[in-house]
């Protein structure tokens, strides 16, 4: 004789441990929220509102900055890149609102822009451009267009 289907019925047949188990929470017809721990949610801690999307994006970079003893240059790779910015890898110190210099390859030419440190954590970096010329802009947006 099959044994009767207490799913239909709405009855959860016990479990032979005696501990509940995840789905005898659950109601017929009735969906099941889930709360995900922030840790596992998609890292946004330094990207709260961005005013243009991102694209990934790696390509080596050169960044220059003013410091004791006049202007370093510090080497790096680009994370990602979007039109109002950049995230990167870079070797030494910048500092949350230092002004830098930035070189990229974009599409085989060199780009040189100017950006505002705006994130800076022991793993990557956050830049923001500041004054882009046309020719600039529309360089970084056909990058980002061919992705």
């Amino acid at each position: 004789m099959p044994e009767p289907n207490h799913w239909s019925s709405g009855q959860h047949p016990a479990p032979a441990s005696g501990r509940p188990r995840v789905d005898d929470e659950r109601k017929e017809g009735i969906a099941m929220s889930a709360h995900i721990h922030p840790a596992l949610q998609p890292h946004q801690a330094h990207e709260p509102s961005r005013r243009h999307p991102r694209i990934l994006f790696s390509v080596p970079i050169t960044v220059r900055h003013l410091c004791r003893g006049g202007v370093r240059a510090t080497h790096g790779i680009s994370l990602d890149l979007g039109e109002g910015g950049l995230g990167a890898i870079v070797q030494g110190d910048v500092h949350v609102g230092d002004t830098v210099a930035i070189d990229l390859r974009l599409n085989e030419q060199l780009v040189n822009t100017v950006a505002i440190v705006r994130h800076c954590s022991s793993v990557s970096s956050g830049f923001e451009f500041v004054g882009l010329t046309r020719e600039e802009r529309l360089q970084i947006t056909s990058v980002i267009g061919q992705s």
